[in-house]
């Protein structure tokens, strides 16, 4: 399952993620989500959900699944897939995060930001929320790190 993921994986490899709108500008450059190549991605991935093969757990809004752990396969980043329609548990990102969202319904935003790319830099902690929808989103994580934190 993993060729599913290498797109995004090769382009987040090496990403700066400290300069989260610098980051975003650098992974549009190396994949960009309206392209060919990146809709292919996002439609090979919706093709995943819709199979139950990924974000099978858990109940809305947040439904989710781990699809790899950090590896050298994966350029260090772990793999988590989340099918959102609302607010998911706070947490850290104690190296970042890279987020790939696409649209399943409504007009949805991701904290905010619409379908692609969303940056969360090193330290940084918010409470993932998707509005106006539902998104299908790939969670990057580098080193697999987060950190749940008590609300």
């Amino acid at each position: 399952m993993l060729e599913h993921f290498q797109p995004l994986i090769d382009a987040a490899d090496g990403v700066d993620l400290t300069d989260p709108a610098a980051a975003r500008e650098t992974l549009k450059s190396r994949l960009d989500p309206e392209s060919e190549a990146g809709r292919a991605v996002s439609a090979s991935l919706v093709a995943l959900l819709e199979e139950g093969r990924v974000a099978d757990r858990g109940a809305p809004p947040v439904r989710f699944s781990r699809a790899a752990k950090a590896t050298e396969e994966t350029s260090g980043f772990s793999i988590d897939v989340v099918d959102m329609t609302g607010p998911g548990p706070l947490h850290r990102h104690p190296n970042g995060e890279v987020n790939w969202c696409i649209a399943l319904e409504g007009a949805p935003t991701f904290d905010g930001e619409g379908p692609g790319w969303v940056v969360e830099p090193p330290g940084s902690e918010h409470v993932p929320t998707v509005a106006d929808g539902r998104m299908l989103i790939v969670y990057l994580l580098p080193e697999g790190a987060i950190e749940f934190v008590q609300g």
